[in-house]
C-alpha cells in the first residue's frame, strides 16, 4: 500500500484545544507537521505559528485549505463554526479530524452527512477521544469478547473541578454528557432511543442559575440502560469513571490507580484536575491514528454518523432537561454509507 510522506496539517482554532493539538503534532505525533494555523484572532494565530517552523498563520479556513502544503485539516474551533469548515474541506477533498461536536445540532450534522455522502467516500473522523483511552479500549475488547454476557447497565460518572464562566444547563448535556453519549453507543454497539434528566438539589458550589449536579438516563435500542452523573463543580478534581453491569459479571474503569503514598498518618494519591491531563494519552493516540490512516489513504475512527447520532441524543437530552420528561431521540435510519 502506498503511503504519503509527511502530512501537512492545518489546525483551525488556536484556543486551548487547538494550541494543544499544534504542540502534539509538532512534538509527539509522527508522520505529520503543522503547515498552517487558523484563528479569527490574527495576532494569536501569528503567535502560535511563530513557534512552529514552516507554519503559516491565516484568519480564514478557506485560505489555509487552499494552500499547496496543506494535506489534511484538524478542526478545533468553536462548534458553531464547524459546519462551514467541514463543507470547505469537502470542496478540497481534504481528510478532517473534527473535535466534538461535529456540529452543534442534528440538522446541521445531517447536512454534513449528506455532503460527505455526495463525495462518495468518508473524509471525517470525529474527535471522541475516549475511544482511544487505554482503559476504554480494554473495556470495549472485554465486552466484545462476550465473556461477561450481554451488557444490561452502564454507570457513568463525569466530574469537573469547576465550570467555566457562562456554563449553562444545556452545556451540561452538549459539552459534557455528549462524551458518555458516544462512549455508551460505542461500548454497547447500540443506538440511544430516549433520554431522561433528573435534578437533585443543586450543590452550593454551583454558580447561580446552574442546576449542578444532574442525573441523566439513556435508554438503548437493545434494552440496556446507561446513567450519567454529571457534576461540573465537584471541587476536588476531574474524574471520569464507567462500570458496565452484564449478565455474568461487571467491569469498571477510571478508578485512577496511580501511586499511593503513606505519610504523616494518612494515605492517598492524586486526582487529575482537568480533561487534558486525564486524557492526554488518548489524545496522543487519537491524533496518531488519524495521521497514520490518512497517510494510508484511509479514514477510520468515529464517523460523521457518530457525530450526528450524538447531536441527536443531546438535542433530546436538552429537551428532557427543560421539559422534565422522558424524551425520545429523533434519529434517521443509518445510511448504508456508514455501515
Amino acid at each position: 500500500m502506498t503511503q504519503r510522506g509527511t502530512l501537512g496539517v492545518a489546525v483551525i482554532g488556536t484556543g486551548r484545544m487547538g494550541a494543544d493539538h499544534v504542540r502534539r503534532i509538532s512534538q509527539v505525533t509522527g508522520g505529520a507537521r503543522v503547515a498552517a494555523v487558523v484563528d479569527v484572532d490574527a495576532e494569536r494565530a501569528k503567535r502560535v505559528a511563530a513557534g512552529v517552523e514552516g507554519c503559516t498563520a491565516y484568519t480564514e479556513p478557506a485560505a489555509a485549505m487552499a494552500a499547496d502544503d496543506v494535506d489534511a485539516v484538524l478542526i478545533a474551533s468553536p462548534g458553531p463554526a464547524h459546519e462551514a469548515a467541514l463543507l470547505t474541506a469537502f470542496e478540497h477533498d481534504l481528510p478532517v479530524l473534527c473535535e466534538k461536536p461535529l456540529t452543534p445540532d442534528a440538522a446541521s450534522a445531517l447536512r454534513v452527512l449528506q455532503a460527505e455522502q455526495k463525495l462518495g467516500h468518508r473524509r471525517v473522523q470525529v474527535g471522541f477521544m475516549r475511544r482511544y483511552d487505554p482503559e476504554y479500549v480494554e473495556l470495549k475488547a472485554l465486552l466484545a469478547g462476550g465473556r461477561l454476557g450481554r451488557p444490561l447497565m452502564v454507570h457513568n460518572r463525569h466530574r469537573n473541578v469547576a465550570s467555566p464562566p457562562g456554563f449553562t444547563d444545556a452545556m451540561l448535556i452538549n459539552d459534557s454528557v455528549v462524551h458518555e453519549t458516544d462512549v455508551t453507543r460505542w461500548l454497547l454497539d447500540q443506538e440511544i432511543t430516549a433520554v431522561t434528566v433528573l435534578r437533585p438539589a443543586p450543590s452550593p458550589n454551583a454558580p447561580e442559575g446552574l442546576a449542578d449536579p444532574q442525573f441523566v438516563v439513556l435508554e438503548t435500542e437493545g434494552g440496556a440502560l446507561a446513567d450519567v452523573e454529571i457534576f461540573v463543580n465537584c471541587g476536588f478534581g476531574y474524574q471520569v469513571q464507567a462500570e458496565v453491569v452484564c449478565e455474568c459479571g461487571t467491569a469498571r474503569i477510571g478508578d485512577g490507580h496511580v501511586m499511593v503514598t503513606t505519610m504523616a498518618g494518612r494515605w492517598g494519591g492524586t486526582v487529575a484536575q482537568d480533561f487534558v491531563e486525564r486524557f492526554e494519552e488518548a489524545y496522543d493516540r487519537e491524533v496518531q491514528a488519524w495521521v497514520d490512516a490518512t497517510r494510508r489513504g484511509e479514514v477510520t475512527g468515529p464517523s460523521a454518523w457518530d457525530g450526528y447520532a450524538a447531536a441527536a441524543v443531546c438535542e433530546a437530552g436538552v429537551r428532557a432537561q427543560s421539559e422534565g420528561r422522558r424524551t425520545r431521540v429523533d434519529l434517521i435510519e443509518r445510511p448504508p454509507f456508514y455501515a
